[in-house]
């Protein structure tokens, strides 16, 4: 213990780091050998369960999330293992000497530098992540009939998604680092500002500017359906401008919903997988692609015909958007915003507190210079990992909360039934196995699990 006490501060601040680390995956990796034991052990469909799901889609759902739970092991254990080989190795400042030659090469200025760390970092963290991405998606989802993607399609779509990457964060990090040399005693909060708005304008575009750039979105047809929403929406005040669907199933069969935008503008998407009506995996026999004179990228996915009926009706989706409103008018979303904040604002002022110590910086091998970029780095990954893990498990613990009370909005407007059948066949189509550990659960679902959504919406019926 004394030996422990006499090495110098820099070199506690490197092995405490890297012992939390460890200690998180550890505790991390009990909690998924606890569910994984779950998935082994409940071989047949719980009495309970007996109405709500059948045995083969029980055990086709049983074996999926197991071959997840598997992956998420060999992925999470190379993942911990790189990070802290890179950290043992000292990565961190190769890396930026590697930038600082790159930048000069080029003949740009010293502050450029920053910015080729930064994307050099992430095509490493691409390239490094690209075999397992491939893996889950062509071997795990292929083989439980989730992915409808070509190998041609998958690979273009990641070059597109590192490029908008790079063309918002290379600007975006920029702009951060010089309101932090120039802001003075107080840049933290210049910095939160920035970060705030940065945040606001990315959430009100990224549906009609940068999800398109990767899915088709298409507006809802006029119809039953529409004027149902609409009417729901105006029932509850809600300001909606448009309803989109979005192609999801030239991804995957997983299906979703959302609502985005703020003030007098809000809009709905819904993906195609969501509805029974226009999902193309329900077209018996057909190709799981839309017509070919549509979009060339939908050409690239895969043509397989499908006999399983997906989605949910009209009743059903709208009972799915009651709950999903119902976010809205309890004030979910602006509690979350409010939350994220705090949070942003408390981090930038402790960033303010400790940037000036350099042992910080001499930790993970900078001894002559101490970058801002590293120190946000530094900062904002290693040292707050304990706040961070205790903030995301309560905002979890919230989040379920969040969920029964939209569920109990959506009964009150009188969709009970409907809700129940369609988180039923959500989970059917999603494969989602209804036993979790409790410890397992309570740590990492941010929805409450099948039963007890059902439990709390009036009973067991049947399907």
């Amino acid at each position: 213990m004394e030996t422990i006490l006499d090495l110098p501060v820099e070199t506690k601040i490197f092995y405490a780091v890297l012992v939390f680390s460890w200690t998180v995956y550890l505790w991390e990796a009990y909690l998924a050998y606890r569910q994984r034991r779950t998935y082994r052990s409940t071989m047949h469909v719980p009495q309970e369960l007996g109405k709500i799901m059948d045995t083969e889609t029980f055990e086709k759902s049983r074996l999926y999330n197991l071959d997840k739970s598997n992956f998420s092991f060999w992925s999470g254990l190379y993942s911990e293992t790189e990070g802290t080989l890179i950290l043992l190795l000292g990565g961190i400042p190769f890396l930026w000497r590697v930038a600082g030659t790159v930048t000069a090469r080029f003949g740009l200025g010293s502050e450029y530098e920053s910015l080729s760390f930064l994307m050099l970092a992430t095509l490493f963290s691409a390239f490094t992540g690209l075999p397992w991405s491939i893996y889950n998606t062509f071997v795990i989802e292929e083989k439980h009939g989730f992915n409808q993607q070509t190998l041609g399609f998958f690979l273009k779509d990641a070059v597109k998604k590192f490029i908008v990457t790079q063309c918002i964060l290379l600007p975006v990090t920029s702009l951060l680092l010089y309101i932090i040399k120039i802001g003075g005693d107080y840049f933290f909060i210049y910095a939160w500002l920035f970060t705030l708005v940065v945040s606001l304008v990315l959430v009100t575009i990224y549906a009609d500017y940068i999800a398109p750039l990767f899915d088709k979105f298409t507006p809802l047809p006029d119809g039953e359906l529409k004027d149902e929403i609409e009417s729901m929406s105006k029932s509850i005040s809600f300001p909606l401008t448009k309803v989109y669907v979005v192609e999801g199933s030239k991804r995957s069969s997983h299906s979703n919903a959302y609502f985005y935008g703020f003030f007098k503008n809000k809009r709905i998407v819904l993906f195609d997988t969501l509805l029974e009506d226009y999902s193309p995996l329900n077209q018996e026999g057909q190709p799981e692609t839309v017509p070919s004179q549509e979009t060339d990228a939908s050409a690239e996915t895969k043509a397989k015909p499908k006999n399983k009926k997906q989605g949910c009706n009209n009743s059903e989706v709208l009972a799915v958007l009651g709950h999903e409103l119902g976010h809205w008018k309890l004030g979910h979303t602006v509690k979350n915003i409010v939350i994220s904040q705090m949070n942003s604002f408390l981090c930038f002022f402790l960033f303010a507190v400790l940037i000036g110590q350099k042992e910080l910086f001499m930790a993970f091998g900078f001894y002559e210079s101490q970058p801002t970029l590293i120190g946000l780095m530094i900062i904002f990954q290693f040292i707050f990992s304990p706040y961070n893990e205790v903030l995301s498990f309560c905002l979890t613990v919230l989040s379920r909360r969040f969920e029964f009370q939209a569920d109990a909005f959506a009964r009150g407007m009188g969709r009970a039934s409907e809700l129940y059948s369609a988180l039923i066949k959500l989970n059917k189509d999603n494969l989602g196995f209804p036993v979790a550990d409790w410890l397992f659960s309570m740590w990492h679902y941010s929805h409450p699990p099948l039963l007890e959504r059902l439990r709390a919406l009036g009973g067991t019926k049947q399907d």
